[in-house]
């Protein structure tokens, strides 16, 4: 078969797909990569074979200017139920997310990309749940369309809610962001807009079944495989820990994208200082070049991966994101997570802590007193690695992506 992967130019979406490539690869089929330009070194350093489309578009420009758009309550998709917001709340997310968020990242794609799959034929589309091009695309040449999710599916689930809502309320007060556009973009090809195009023929799921949300659609579980990019095994990672070992990561994202992280690492350090733990904090260069000196108690560091990092960690604090978030659940490390409010941060996170195995705080209320003490909890009380253990088990339990080979294979040639 021929596969192709549609992903936003974001390197952590491309992550999550990466080992399923492989595994698709591998088994003989011919894998290609489509994204906007931003993204092609990315692809290939993992082996890919890139297919840039479009052209790169400047929303890191607006998000350094709005750093504050993070905590807006309509850029917080963890509310998606309709006991749990209202159709008012809803629409408001859909007209400020179609565009500014989705048609910034997928406008530029579209034509390319209907392009490429008219010329190249590919039998099934694996796309990012946002990037709506890959839609579009795999309709245009009749291709099996699956959405490889990077979050909990607070899309398909608010999407939902969104029609359960428009259908309560009278005639003339209903709209449609999210159609709207997606039918004024695909018109031209032929390609009408309807709840498959949105969400996909069947959805790749790898967060445990126990933290996922209630879904109607054809989900498909597929097994988190970490993969954080070029990887070393360095000197110091050969030994064991001699004290519990701490990991603090903030990801890439935020400095990136967004300017800066939203909690200190500076303060994060002197604020475990006095711990009786050594604490590791895995850093971009331009995240290490921003601290001064470390505690006696810590080292800080780059170039290093989570999946070396994690396995000898008796906790790990983070930003919230979906590859820090499973790649700890893949190692049963316990999460102290200190997020923003955007897409699904705030529901993984409570989940994540109604299941016992960490503790989710806003980043604005966790002062370094609290992150002490909730490290303290995490490492010291038992209780909180038995419920990590019991998630690692969960996910170790769903197939890998090479035993889901076959099941695409089927899937796509039924479709």
């Amino acid at each position: 078969m021929r596969i192709l992967f549609v992903s936003l130019s974001e390197k952590s979406h491309l992550y999550c797909m990466a080992p399923l490539a492989w595994a698709l690869g591998a088994a003989g089929h011919e894998v290609r990569v489509a994204s906007t330009p931003l993204l092609t070194e990315t692809v290939t350093r993992a082996g890919l074979t890139a297919v840039p489309v479009g052209h790169d578009h400047g929303i890191y420009q607006d998000m350094t200017s709005y750093r504050d758009s993070q905590d807006y309550e309509t850029a917080n998709w963890s509310r998606t139920g309709p006991d749990e917001i209202t159709w008012d709340e809803l629409r408001l997310r859909y007209e400020l997310s179609v565009p500014y968020g989705f048609a910034t990242y997928n406008d530029s794609m579209i034509d390319d990309l209907a392009a490429f799959a008219q010329s190249w034929k590919p039998d099934l589309v694996i796309r990012d749940p946002l990037a709506y091009a890959g839609a579009i695309a795999a309709r245009t040449c009749g291709a099996a369309h699956a959405r490889l999710l990077w979050c909990t599916d607070v899309w398909g689930r608010s999407r939902r809610t969104y029609r359960e809502l428009m259908a309560q309320v009278p005639e003339e007060q209903r709209s449609d962001p999210l159609t709207e556009w997606l039918t004024a973009r695909a018109e031209p090809f032929g390609v009408t807009c309807d709840e498959e195009l949105l969400n996909g023929q069947f959805t790749l799921d790898s967060l445990p079944p126990s933290l996922r949300l209630p879904s109607d659609l054809h989900e498909v579980s597929m097994r988190y495989v970490p993969y954080n990019g070029p990887a070393v095994v360095w000197d110091w990672l050969r030994e064991a820990p001699k004290r519990p070992r701490v990991c603090l990561t903030l990801g890439s994202s935020n400095t990136e994208g967004y300017g800066g992280d939203y909690v200190s690492v500076p303060d994060i350090l002197d604020a475990l200082s006095d711990l009786d733990v050594e604490v590791v904090a895995a850093l971009v260069p331009a995240q290490r070049e921003r601290i001064g000196a470390v505690p006696d108690n810590a080292r800080a560091v780059d170039s290093v991966a989570l999946n070396t990092l994690l396995p000898s960690c008796s906790a790990v604090i983070h930003h919230g994101g979906y590859g820090s978030y499973s790649t700890a659940l893949a190692y049963g490390v316990p999460q102290l997570i200190l997020s923003t409010s955007i897409s699904d941060h705030e529901l993984r996170g409570r989940s994540l802590q109604d299941a016992g195995a960490g503790i989710f705080a806003h980043h604005r209320e966790a002062d370094a007193e609290q992150v002490r003490g909730h490290v303290q909890r995490l490492v010291g009380e038992s209780g909180y690695g038995e419920a990590a253990e019991r998630l690692r088990a969960e996910a170790a339990a769903m197939p890998s992506p090479q035993a889901l080979v076959p099941v695409l294979e089927r899937l796509a040639t039924e479709r």
